[in-house]
């Protein structure tokens, strides 16, 4: 255990830093003694207002979506056995959008929303799992195929219910699928959600890392395959049924961070999980930040900067995995 703490050590400074920065930067900067200020119930009403009410909790819940979308890009890995899979790949993303948006557009509150979400991301994944089966069992192409299919036909879904849907609702709709966290309520659900997910994750990571050499080794070696497979699938989909409902479809942070963390850190799940929570937030947590800034005071959507800053980054660990 002493080898984990230097790099979760080093994620860890690394995301406060990235919160700081995140509250301190915007359309008005702040000085880190405001920042404390504030933090202490002192310092003027506007600045406690901005850090308190506006970016703090704006901070707490891009960090807590980076590290949903991380985990579970994580743990769709090592259930797949391939360093490619992803929420956002596999269609789970799609699905949550999907199942959310339909609460939407319903008028149903937000607990609604995010069960509903849920329940998209879920039946993506049996979608995908039952799909790409077959006769011969699973493959790494077979399921990424699937799961492309299966994106693209929740990205029709999605298109058919913005045609259908009320012109005044539309704007919102297209804002928050490209990802924004503008509107996003509450950072403790998703925060708490993740710190579960990790602390139940973390002890079964001596399973997970035999799992992740194969189903048939890890049976014979006393895992319970079936039950552990079917846990990671809730896992997964619960994790991107809350991102998904925070803060909207943001794509390549489950996909770029668990791969990054892999070739600097290896393959161990006890250290990879905890680790992807801390680089997925800090990641996200930058991302936003960016987001927030480039063109002040008006914002972009997170999810335009995941993807130009994701797409190349990929394309390279890809390059120097070969």
């Amino acid at each position: 255990m002493t080898a984990f703490i230097r790099p979760l050590g080093a994620l860890a400074l690394a995301a406060l830093t990235a919160l700081v920065l995140s509250v301190a930067l915007g359309s008005v900067t702040l000085a880190p003694a405001e920042i404390l200020a504030a933090l202490g119930g002192q310092g003027e009403a506007l600045s406690r207002t901005l850090i308190l009410e506006l970016r703090l909790p704006r901070s707490l819940a891009a960090f807590a979506v980076g590290g949903l979308l991380a985990v579970a890009g994580a743990l769709m890995q090592v259930l797949l056995r391939n360093p490619l899979a992803d929420p956002y790949v596999l269609g789970l993303s799609g699905g949550a959008s999907v199942g959310a948006l339909l609460a939407m557009l319903a008028g149903l509150g937000s607990v609604l929303v995010s069960g509903s979400a849920f329940v998209g991301a879920l039946v993506s994944t049996l979608l995908v799992f039952g799909l790409a089966h077959g006769r011969g069992g699973w493959t790494p192409a077979r399921l990424l195929l699937t799961g492309v299919v299966v994106a693209a036909g929740w990205g029709a879904v999605i298109t058919l219910m913005l045609a259908v849907s009320p012109a005044d609702r539309l704007p919102g709709m297209l804002y928050w699928l490209m990802g924004d966290l503008s509107y996003a309520g509450s950072p403790w659900p998703p925060l708490v959600l993740l710190a579960i997910v990790c602390l139940l994750a973390v002890p079964l990571g001596r399973s997970l890392n035999v799992l992740a050499r194969g189903a048939m080794q890890a049976a014979a070696l006393g895992v319970s395959v079936r039950r552990l497979e079917w846990g990671l699938y809730l896992a997964a989909s619960a994790l991107t049924a809350m991102a998904v409902t925070t803060a909207g479809s943001i794509g390549f942070v489950g996909l770029v961070v668990p791969h990054m963390l892999r070739l600097l850190l290896g393959n161990d799940q006890r250290l990879i999980l905890p680790a992807c929570a801390l680089a997925g937030g800090t990641l996200l947590l930058l991302a936003d930040t960016l987001a927030r800034i480039m063109i002040a005071p008006e914002q972009l959507p997170v999810g335009v900067i995941t993807a130009l800053l994701g797409v190349p980054t990929f394309l390279y660990l890809l390059y120097r995995s070969q």
